[in-house]
């Protein structure tokens, strides 16, 4: 928090940002900034405004004045000079590097990256970086992230499946990939990135700016009251100085959290970054506090999502041997990871089937609604590979029987947490591929800490319900969805948000971004599609869903911050009023002094010391502002009763200590 580096770019930005086109946008310090300026004229020329105080008070009401402005400007300077440290080593990541662009005549051209447009299609081989945002179309290759994610491991990217989206500035390690760019100089993920952790786009969120109206509201009464006050000094015969006015005035307005508002909101944007999960606003980051249900993927999310062949079971009077080949035949042109370890198995097994057929006939790609693929031969045969729900409907509108023991062989894979494929050619179901996948380990763990913060989780699996329910069971799932499609996706994010609830979502896939973009708070992989980092609100660079937890728990900790702060502040302003308002009035009306609880020193020494605990307040918050209040799963009772506890009465009893001390300290320096 306090690097050497940072710390004197913060200094510097504290002056930098006493411009007053700079403190406009911050109602509460602006009202400072022109009371100090006021107390600096009155200073140089005390004639010109017929001041009647000793001039070492107005010296020191600027001072301390000018000080609660560099106080305020360093807490946001230092929030901002983390993300732009952060911004810092992502731009060295950023070069202009070539890249080998495949012209309109298929001939290879050698281009700088600054000149490649969206839908440009370039050829990556080892060793190369890659030169922009972009989706394999061709090949599979292990990539080095650790640029962007800081992990070392490289990852395995390929086309066809949810894995293909590539990032620029990324590193090939092995193999050739042929690349279609998916964005235009500028506006890549990376230069998004940097945008927005040096903070140049972050904008205010809703409560953000709530709370902002309703300080700037209460500014705008007490800048009412003491404009009203020596009216009625005047007719108490009390001359009151223009000094104290505004001495009275900054110690009546809630200055702590508005010097620390701004740095609350920035610091909350920079712990979401330190997790690897880029937020596209703090809006997001937010929401993510409140969220009461989480609707997860099971591919890729709660399991590993490599559904890999495992096995091919025949049904009827079929034969593993034939149930293989029809099943190669099927995968030949499909280049889905499933598809390939369909070929790999048939391999493994000595299997064979014609290649050459399989080739020549019409790839039917898999469809969401559809839920199957295959090949359309040219000799008339169709053969399908699928759900097995979709290939019986498919089979009967064939005019086919279904095996007797089809819908066994199916339950048994089921119930093993597998995922079964039927092969159908025509009217005949020959068997059963069984695709084996694993949940990750520590899932049941993590959906239990999710239930001690309130969060409902929600599994949506394309697969049929017996293996939902064994995947459910394993992971620790609150609920399950079976044989979803993303249009069932997106209905339940809208049951729950029509109950009032905030819903989260996290996905991969080109078919989750529908409902990516429908949630509250949507995360997307980094290792996913660029449609569904487009939909979503964040990316989470190490592409971990479970890390929805530190999300949650990042949102929570920001709106807990921003209360404690803020009730802090509204509760030491009630020392203050003890402090200050005794001290302007209790020469004329001696009653007064009843209210001086605190036996301050003098009116002088009782308006400085409020003063000055006004402006050093701010920088001892600074750590707390930029750390966050520590968050543990409670009711929110109790979260409540702790908080008012803590920084309510806390925020009372600080501010008494406080006073009481710096005016002890400024009685001996009077003296």
């Amino acid at each position: 928090m306090f690097n050497k580096e940072i710390v004197v770019q913060a200094l510097k930005d504290s002056f930098i940002k006493l411009n007053p086109k700079s403190m406009i946008r911050n109602p509460i310090m602006f009202v400072v900034e022109i009371g100090f300026i006021i107390t600096l004229l009155i200073t140089l020329f005390p004639a010109a405004f017929g001041s009647k105080v000793d001039p070492w008070f107005n010296i020191a009401v600027t001072f301390i004045l000018f000080f609660t402005l560099l106080f305020a400007n360093f807490a946001e300077a230092l929030a901002e000079g983390r993300g732009k440290a952060q911004a810092a080593s992502l731009k060295q990541t950023k070069k202009d590097i070539n890249a080998r662009k495949v012209n309109a005549k298929g001939m290879i051209q050698v281009v700088s990256s600054s000149e490649l447009r969206k839908g440009d299609t370039v050829i990556v081989t080892q060793g190369e970086m890659i030169p922009g945002d972009g989706e394999i179309i061709v090949g599979i290759a292990t990539v080095d992230e650790s640029a962007i994610t800081g992990e070392s491991a490289p990852v395995l990217k390929e086309a066809g499946g949810d894995f293909s989206s590539v990032t620029g500035g990324t590193k090939v390690v092995s193999d050739e990939i042929k690349i279609k760019i998916t964005s235009d100089p500028g506006e890549s993920f990376l230069d998004r990135m940097i945008a927005l952790v040096e903070g140049a786009k972050r904008q205010k969120t809703p409560n953000e700016i709530a709370l902002n109206t309703v300080l700037t509201s209460l500014t705008i009464i007490f800048l009412l009251v003491v404009f009203t006050l020596p009216f009625f000094g005047n007719y108490l015969g009390i001359k009151l100085e223009i000094p104290m006015l505004i001495a009275l005035l900054v110690c009546l307005i809630p200055t702590t959290i508005g010097g620390l508002l701004s740095a609350i909101g920035i610091a909350g944007m920079d712990r979401v970054t330190k997790f690897n999960v880029l937020a596209m606003s703090g809006k997001a980051v937010e929401a993510a506090g409140d969220i009461n249900t989480i609707i997860l993927d099971k591919t890729g999310t709660i399991t590993y999502g490599n559904r890999m062949a495992y096995k091919f079971i025949p049904v009827g009077n079929q034969t593993e041997g034939m149930v293989g080949e029809w099943a190669a035949v099927s995968s030949a042109q499909d280049e889905t990871p499933e598809g390939r370890s369909v070929l790999e198995l048939v391999q493994q097994k000595r299997f064979m089937f014609d290649k050459k057929m399989a080739l020549e006939g019409e790839f039917i790609a898999f469809k969401a609604e559809t839920r199957m693929s295959g090949v359309d031969l040219q000799d008339g045969r169709k053969v399908r590979k699928g759900a097995v729900d979709s290939i019986i409907e498919w089979v009967k509108s064939q005019g086919g029987q279904i095996p007797s023991d089809l819908k066994a062989s199916s339950d048994d894979i089921a119930r093993e947490g597998g995922t079964p494929l039927a092969v159908a050619v025509g009217d005949v179901i020959y068997g059963l591929i069984y695709l084996k996948d694993t949940v990750k380990p520590g899932m049941r763990e993590r959906f239990e800490k999710m239930r001690s913060m309130g969060i409902k989780t929600i599994m949506c699996t394309g697969d049929n319900p017996l293996t939902a329910a064994t995947i459910a069971k394993e992971a620790g799932v609150d609920e399950f969805i079976a044989e979803s499609k993303p249009e069932d996706k997106i209905a339940v994010i809208r049951k729950e948000q029509a109950q009032g609830k905030l819903v989260a979502m996290t996905g991969d896939g080109t078919n989750d971004a529908p409902a990516l973009a429908q949630a509250d708070v949507g995360i997307a992989m980094n290792s996913g599609t660029i449609a569904a980092k487009e939909a979503a609100n964040m990316v989470d660079l190490d592409s971990n869903p479970t890390k929805l937890i530190e999300i949650v728990s990042i949102g929570k900790q920001l709106l807990m911050t921003r209360g404690a702060l803020t009730t802090f502040s509204i509760a030491n302003d009630i020392a203050k009023y003890f402090a200050i308002i005794p001290a302007m009035f209790m020469i004329a009306i001696p009653e007064m002094n009843a209210l001086n609880i605190m036996n301050l020193h003098s009116p002088m020494s009782a308006i400085l010391a409020a003063l000055i605990f006004n402006a050093i307040i701010i920088p001892l918050l600074i750590p707390l502002a930029m750390r966050g209040v520590n968050y543990k799963p409670m009711s929110s009772n109790k979260l409540l009763s702790r908080n008012l506890l803590i920084y309510g009465f806390g925020g009372i009893i600080v501010p008494f200590i406080g006073i009481k001390i710096i005016d002890m300290v400024l009685q001996l320096w009077m003296l």
